[in-house]
């Protein structure tokens, strides 16, 4: 069976706290933590984009399993923060870890689950026999308005999964998805931030879908929650997911581990993936996991995963871990923020 034969993730080290955006706009930063639970995200140096952030998740995973790049005849990059507008992604990856020339090659959008509609169609190309193996990318630097209340989770980060059949540490059993056309949160071409239709963001998209293909998985998998060492959502802040994981009858030590928003904010394309990183650096053979994403716009999709035995001969600590890479912080005030994320535009603004 088809599966996830190595991973890789990349976070920035750089941070900052909600009480610090708080403090600019003033507001009241307890009421926020506790409205959404955040405590702090990830924030991109400004030499750091979607492509270095794919590219150093590939790479580790290439680490963890030397793979030789000439093998992998797919790559797929889902985000939603391409460095270009005209211009591959993909490409670049294949590029720096040494992929051959005669390779599948295309970068994704749909959101925030753009990265595991790489990883459905790169799964479907293994099955079929059409490549050996196959690479998915999920990453972003998510983007927020100055004051709005995405810029309190809106980070960067992203994760990167191979697919064979060959040492498969951790078999896709199934995948479904489901998908609706609702207008929760959408950025028309050349706008620098995002909208969000507020009321459409709980109940009508994140609820609705992702909660619909956990249970269609569920039914397809003849499962229920007690069968699950872990369960993974996407995470737009700290909240949801954690209500999602209860009204389906998951308790906190499945979701637990998985659980990344509060510390690093919402990666977008990265969140679900990488989340699943951080399962997989503690996982044991025959664990049983379920992952769904989410993208605005809406859909989900749902993965039913069971871990197995060549878990254990996987150089794990070859790459940095997710708790490793949590360890490791700079932190950054509102200025320097401002400055990272180029809120702020220097002399006459022309780069």
């Amino acid at each position: 069976m088809s599966g996830i034969v190595t991973y890789g993730s990349y976070i920035p080290r750089y941070r900052i706290k909600p009480e610090e955006i708080a403090r600019v706009w003033g507001e009241d930063a307890e009421s926020i933590k506790n409205g959404i639970y955040i405590l702090s995200k990830s924030v991109p140096a400004p030499d750091e984009d979607v492509a270095t952030i794919a590219v150093e998740a590939a790479r580790n995973a290439l680490r963890r399993k030397r793979i030789d790049p000439k093998r992998i005849g797919a790559i797929y990059v889902g985000s939603e923060s391409h460095p270009y507008a005209v211009k591959p992604t993909a490409t670049i990856v294949a590029a720096a870890i040494g992929a051959d020339f005669r390779l599948f090659s295309a970068d994704y959008e749909f959101a925030c689950k753009a990265g595991t509609a790489g990883m459905q169609n790169v799964k479907a190309m293994v099955d079929s026999g059409f490549i050996e193996y196959g690479m998915a990318i999920g990453a972003d630097t998510s983007q927020g308005a100055p004051g709005d209340v995405l810029e309190y989770t809106a980070s960067a980060g992203g994760t990167a999964f191979i697919l064979g059949k060959k040492d498969v540490i951790a078999e896709i059993n199934d995948t479904v998805s489901v998908t609706s056309d609702t207008p929760d949160f959408w950025r028309r071409e050349g706008q620098p931030y995002p909208s969000h239709g507020e009321r459409f963001t709980g109940e009508p998209a994140y609820f609705r879908h992702l909660t619909s293909a956990a249970k269609m998985m569920m039914e397809k998998a003849n499962t229920t929650p007690k069968d699950y060492n872990y369960v993974v959502f996407h995470q737009p802040n700290g909240k949801f997911p954690t209500r999602a994981a209860k009204m389906l009858g998951f308790e906190e030590s499945q979701f637990r581990e998985g659980l990344l928003t509060p510390v690093i904010g919402n990666t977008y394309s990265g969140s679900m993936m990488t989340g699943l990183s951080a399962i997989l650096d503690i996982a044991k053979p025959g664990d049983r996991i379920l992952a769904v994403s989410f993208g605005s716009g809406a859909g989900s999709d749902a993965f039913d995963i069971t871990v197995t035995d060549r878990i254990e001969e996987m150089e794990r600590h070859a790459a940095p871990t997710i708790k490793e890479q949590l360890s490791k912080v700079k932190w950054l005030d509102y200025a320097m923020y401002a400055k990272f994320k180029k809120k702020i535009v220097v002399g006459d603004g022309i780069e």
